[in-house]
């Protein structure tokens, strides 16, 4: 079982967060309840009526919950790599938390963090792969990082659920799909 950490509680960190935590994981999201999907109306979220953002937001926040993830409110002010993976620091007064991966979702701001940990970030994005890594092995990000100026709760759902399975791949030591059963 892996230790992950998933910086911020939007669409991506929660995605994340829930794929991660249904197979297993030891995961624990770091955000201050504030993703800009709080404020929107979802009508075009495939697969679900129209939504309020704070609604949709709930229910994520249940779904991730229920599965096992724990959500602690606190804004992360640094995260780095170290010899052991990667040092998360939760605030200013508080201890670093050790942990294998980090999924970096907090939004356009959080970009300072995927920089301090030594991450790529070019013409205002993170850089990262197809399935949501980073230039750093074992930091992922996703969400509005990644895409600033074409952000969608979706694309970023979509993101974090790519980081997740990257994750479960590489502990699993094969490739994972995440398909549910009736009997699951």
């Amino acid at each position: 079982m892996a230790r992950i950490a998933v910086v911020g509680d939007g669409p991506a960190g929660l995605s994340a967060a829930l794929f991660l935590a249904k197979n297993g994981h030891d995961t624990t999201v770091y955000g201050d309840d504030d993703s800009l999907v709080e404020f929107a109306e979802l009508h075009n979220y495939l697969g679900r009526p129209d939504a309020d953002g704070t609604a949709f937001m709930d229910t994520a926040r249940q779904q991730a919950t229920d599965a096992g993830a724990t959500l602690v409110s606190s804004t992360v002010v640094a995260v780095d790599e170290d010899d052991e993976g990667f040092a998360v620091t939760p605030d200013e007064d508080a201890a670093p938390v050790q942990v294998d991966y980090v999924v970096i979702a907090g939004g356009k701001e959080s970009q300072s963090l995927a920089a301090r940990a030594g991450a790529e970030v070019a013409d205002g994005a993170v850089v990262v792969d197809g399935d949501a890594q980073t230039t750093v092995d074992g930091l992922y990000a996703a969400g509005h990082l990644v895409r600033p100026e074409r952000s969608q709760a979706i694309i970023s759902a979509g993101w974090g659920a790519a980081a997740a399975i990257d994750i479960i791949s590489r502990e699993a030591g094969r490739d994972v799909h995440d398909w549910d059963s009736p009997s699951d």
